[in-house]
């Protein structure tokens, strides 16, 4: 093989190796919350732009360690966030925010459910 073949060779990018890395796991009295939200008919991309404009401002908190937002792949019009947060006080603080003020008193029309559990991780 010639040298501007070999050159070429070394240059190939190789797949990654698969992460192993760990989601952002909650400390000792922190608190997960898991919120699944199914927009109004006719609201999906609305409801999807509400939750969109949440994310910057709410990671940017003190004691948000993940805000994540997910849009079912198979139910056109169903969020799932998931929150991780320090402790049960940085989520109540979390609710006095002006985003999250003007998400409360706006959100109603966009909404046909919420649900919200708060849950523990056991690994």
């Amino acid at each position: 093989m010639g040298k501007a073949r070999k050159r070429a060779a070394s240059r190939v990018k190789r797949p990654a190796a698969p992460s192993t890395a760990a989601a952002p796991r909650a400390p000792k009295g922190g608190v997960v919350l898991i919120v699944a939200l199914r927009a109004r008919p006719g609201r999906e991309a609305e409801l999807e732009k509400e939750l969109r404009a949440l994310v910057a401002p709410t990671r940017a908190e003190r004691g948000c360690l993940a805000y994540d937002l997910h849009a079912s792949s198979g139910q056109p019009g169903l969020f799932l966030q998931r929150e991780i947060w320090r402790s049960l006080a940085h989520h109540q603080k979390h609710w006095e925010t002006p985003h999250m003020k003007r998400w409360n008193e706006g959100k109603r029309p966009l909404l046909a459910s919420r649900e919200a559990s708060f849950w523990k991780q056991i690994a």
